[in-house]
């Protein structure tokens, strides 16, 4: 049973992707000043803050079995440093396939200075707008196998679309996802209002 005060959370988060929605839109050019209003309330009655993904792979074990899993992921229609967090899990746009996704975790945001182990490769800082995406398994070759910044380089925040706040492996073995402190507290009511175990396993893919 879900408290008040979660419901009370939750619906302020609703607000707030329902405006960033509806302003995306209007500065795309997609709706007029006027429809804003009407935009904004038509999305917070009908939206969902998340949706699910499957997603299979090497990269992200142990986090995400390589077998697969079937994700909740919370929508995030303007990325930005206050929105998603570094040590956050990620589904963004891939860099070398626009058409696919890629779930990594955001390891640096614009302004951190990247040092890389190959003495051979110079120190550069993130611009503005970049992040660093790395792949969770460590047992990968880097820059062969992971598939992460170390290969593609820093990718733009705007590529970035939610963030992986539930994983089903398979019936018996599913649960949050590790995120930063920040997102964790932030994801709790929306994770109590939409998470839907049974939902998730209907659609999980074996």
């Amino acid at each position: 049973m879900v408290s008040f005060s979660t419901w009370c959370r939750y619906l302020v988060h609703k607000l707030d992707y329902s405006v960033a929605v509806s302003w995306k839109h209007y500065e795309g050019g997609r709706i007029t000043v006027k429809e804003v209003g009407d935009t904004v309330w038509k999305n917070f009655l009908q939206c969902k803050l998340t949706f699910l993904h499957w997603n299979k792979g090497e990269e992200m074990a142990p986090t995400i079995g390589p077998q697969g899993g079937t994700l909740l992921v919370r929508k995030i229609p303007i990325p930005g440093p206050s929105r998603v967090f570094i040590g956050d899990v990620v589904v963004l746009k891939d860099p070398k396939s626009p058409d696919n996704y890629l779930v990594r975790r955001l390891a640096a945001v614009e302004g951190y200075e990247m040092v890389s182990k190959d003495e051979k490769e110079e120190p550069f800082i993130l611009d503005k707008d970049e992040c660093w995406v790395l792949a969770d398994n460590d047992v990968l070759k880097p820059k062969q196998e992971a598939k992460d910044s170390r290969t593609f380089g820093p990718v733009n925040m705007s590529d970035i679309i939610g963030r992986v706040i539930y994983c089903l492996r398979n019936a018996v073995d599913h649960g949050p996802v590790p995120n930063s402190q920040f997102s964790v507290k932030k994801d709790l009511p929306v994770l109590e209002v939409e998470l839907d175990v049974d939902e998730m396993a209907k659609n999980h893919k074996t």
